[in-house]
């Protein structure tokens, strides 16, 4: 009688203990790096739809030959609250800067990620030429945890056009 082994494949522990291990490593190195791009993606996606707000609010007063505000709104429906909490946009007839029974075009909840959204005005008003009235342009500063070294900003200048800022601008402040 002649004897066969019979070859069983398999892991030892100790192949299985450094696969784990290596593993672990990597995962450890690559967490961080991937939630700085969450960061930066939610970033860019909150900067771009305000962007996207004040484009709106400036060709509707062209097009419907009206002013257009958009103002920080809290609860989607007057100009209350400060813009982290959201906005609107909304036809202005009778150009006092609320809304009193005139047309909601649009309205942004509030921004998400613990990020904070600051302008220097509690309105933008936008007269049927599409220029920001006098007075009411500035700069939006939106930041996040890491400060104003990862900070975006959108500059709303006299002709009424939204443009993003320089990432990271020295010259922007975030609050504490």
């Amino acid at each position: 009688m002649t004897k066969t082994h019979i070859r069983t494949s398999g892991l030892t522990l100790i192949e299985l203990i450094v696969t784990i291990s290596i593993a672990g490593i990597l995962i450890a190195v690559s967490v961080p790096s991937f939630t700085v791009a969450i960061q930066n993606t939610r970033m860019a996606t909150q900067i771009n739809t305000l962007q996207t707000s004040l484009s709106l609010a400036r060709s509707e007063a062209v097009k419907r030959n009206n002013n257009i505000t958009i103002c920080q709104s809290s609860n989607g429906s007057s100009c209350t609250g400060n813009w982290q909490n959201g906005w609107i946009v909304f036809v202005d007839s009778n150009f006092d800067g609320a809304v009193d029974g005139e047309e909601i075009l649009r309205v942004q909840g509030v921004i998400a990620g613990s990020n904070t959204l600051t302008f220097n005005q509690t309105r933008v008003i936008y007269a049927n030429n599409g220029i920001a009235i006098s007075g009411l342009n500035g700069v939006f500063t939106l930041c996040d945890l890491r400060g104003a070294a990862s900070a975006k900003s959108l500059v709303i200048g006299p002709s009424g056009r939204p443009r993003l800022g320089v990432d990271g601008d020295p010259d922007l402040v975030c609050p504490s």
